[in-house]
């Protein structure tokens, strides 16, 4: 094994933790402290409607439970907007994002009209519609005030990489079975969202700016979000940020075989704990020591 680890873990305050973040949580802590690395906090509260104090307190104590110890600082998305605005500012000034202000319903008109709409990972992609909007139109709709998101014009980017191939370092594994050196597909998400009025920044961003920011070195997390990793390292390239490597895991699911969520109550950490469940259970049921 190389040098100590820097690693975090990242959940967002909407709800309670349950086994599938036990497991992201310790494995994320096993990596650091067994190198004598760092393990840090990261709290992904960008949608302010949907996130409660009450949730990142019960966070703290549910981690504190599981003996995964942070070291400080906590970092809170929500304090760190000029990061993410200084790096959206700067995909701008080079002219590859532009103003979406298609709604969710009418993407979804448009790509239910569609023969051969775009295909990504998890369904269709945007078809790129606001793309073709003159710079008249934009400015227009701009001045009105319309809505909209920031996209970024995916084939700007990927026409502004560097040479060579773009690739990333799998330590764990993809859905797929996906290890190794993996050669990113960074068109893979099509034109995706980087900011929002009401969230000012996409997830995409704002995790790549942070990771880079800390200094993280291994980002160890579900492989439900292994094409993340893809768009990812193009940002990355983009902003010439530095390059972690990733630790894909399977995902912990139910007794039917379903991917846990925040409203799995019975598997909730808080009532896991309440029945009289230990840590070290927690531990050897998720095969983490």
């Amino acid at each position: 094994m190389g040098g100590p680890e820097t690693t975090r873990f990242a959940p967002s305050p909407t709800g309670p933790l349950h086994l599938g973040h036990a497991y992201a949580a310790l494995l994320a802590h096993q990596a650091a402290r067994e190198t004598g690395g760092r393990f840090l906090l990261r709290i992904e509260d960008l949608d302010r409607g949907r996130c409660s104090t009450l949730c990142e307190d019960r966070i703290f104590e549910d981690l504190n439970w599981l003996g995964t110890h942070w070291d400080a600082p906590v970092c809170r998305q929500s304090k760190r907007l000029p990061l993410y605005r200084t790096a959206l500012d700067c995909l701008t000034d080079r002219g590859l994002v532009y103003p979406c202000f298609c709604t969710r319903g009418a993407i979804a008109r448009e790509i239910k009209g569609l023969a051969g709409a775009p295909q990504g990972p998890d369904g269709p992609l945007y078809p790129g519609t606001c793309r073709y909007l003159s710079h008249h139109e934009r400015e227009a709709r701009l001045a009105e005030g319309a809505a909209h998101a920031l996209r970024l014009d995916i084939g700007l980017a990927v026409a502004q990489l560097p040479v060579g191939e773009l690739c990333f370092e799998e330590t764990g594994q993809g859905p797929a079975g996906e290890t190794g050196r993996i050669a990113a597909q960074p068109a893979l998400l099509g034109d995706l969202v980087l900011g929002r009025k009401d969230l000012g920044v996409s997830y995409h961003l704002a995790v790549v700016v942070d990771d880079a920011d800390q200094g993280v070195s291994l980002v160890t997390r579900g492989n439900d979000l292994f094409s993340a990793a893809h768009v990812q390292r193009l940002l990355q390239a983009l902003l010439g940020l530095p390059v972690p490597r990733y630790r894909h895991h399977p995902l912990i699911r139910n007794a039917a075989g379903q991917r846990l969520a925040k409203r799995d109550q019975a598997q909730a950490l808080a009532a896991l704990r309440e029945s009289g469940v230990t840590p070290a259970e927690i531990r050897r049921q998720l095969g983490v020591g």
